[in-house]
């Protein structure tokens, strides 16, 4: 597998808030006439993400998150539309107030060896994430333990190198981690008048994307998928 990893080395803010399906269509019909739509959407103007997130038995990571630790890792599988055409190795980290991502190409026979346990072939993988993760797994017994969907509507603007995007019917697996599954039984975890917003950007948020996303009727939590997809175990 030829090695593809990818870095941000400087770092994005990112901003998440749950607004109300009312609100979501008002913002969207906003967004169209002064953003592009995400050229990987289908023809309704979304798509079908699918992640295993990684914890331990202690639930390190979800702990971190809820007590809102300033320097924290989140490494997750994703794939799109429950296809294995593309399957990433990801991991998000919080410094501060910046969101850093780092991602690598893995197929699914390497996740389905994660899953039991068979890591052994990590040790001398040429993609340094994979040797990053073998580190939380020998040091911190993380391994999968849930998997997340939610239908994504994306929207960039090029100044400020902003990305909006919507994220409706959020469903948990609860922790079944058969992510190839097609027919995995899902449960809905997000109620179902919410939409979560979120809005990443580089250095500056230019003033007329602020303009148009001023909300009404916004809940100023940070939303995170991840926790609630552990919402019921």
């Amino acid at each position: 597998m030829p090695v593809q990893t990818s870095f941000n080395p400087k770092g994005r803010n990112e901003l998440k808030h749950a607004i109300s399906v009312a609100e979501y269509r008002v913002l969207r019909s906003k967004l169209l006439h002064f953003m592009r739509r995400d050229s990987n959407a289908g023809a309704n103007g979304k798509y079908l993400i699918r992640s295993t997130y990684f914890d331990n038995f202690d639930n390190k990571i979800l702990n971190e998150k809820k007590e809102g630790y300033l320097n924290r890792d989140k490494y997750r599988v994703r794939i799109y539309g429950k296809s294995d055409a593309v399957v990433n190795l990801e991991r998000k980290s919080k410094r501060n107030n910046l969101t850093f991502k780092s991602k690598c190409e893995m197929t699914r026979a390497e996740f389905e060896k994660m899953r039991i346990g068979d890591i052994l072939w990590m040790e001398k993988d040429e993609r340094v994430l994979i040797r990053d993760l073998l580190f939380e797994i020998q040091n911190h017994q993380i391994k999968p333990k849930t998997v997340v969907d939610y239908e994504r509507e994306a929207f960039m603007y090029p100044y400020g190198n902003v990305r909006v995007t919507f994220d409706l019917k959020v469903q948990s697996s609860l922790q079944n981690t058969d992510m190839f599954n097609k027919h995995l039984p899902m449960v809905d975890v997000l109620e179902p008048n919410l939409v979560i917003l979120e809005v990443k950007y580089d250095e500056y948020l230019p003033d007329v994307i602020k303009y148009l996303l001023q909300l009404t009727d916004t809940r100023q939590e940070a939303y995170s998928k991840y926790q609630l997809g552990r919402m019921y175990g």
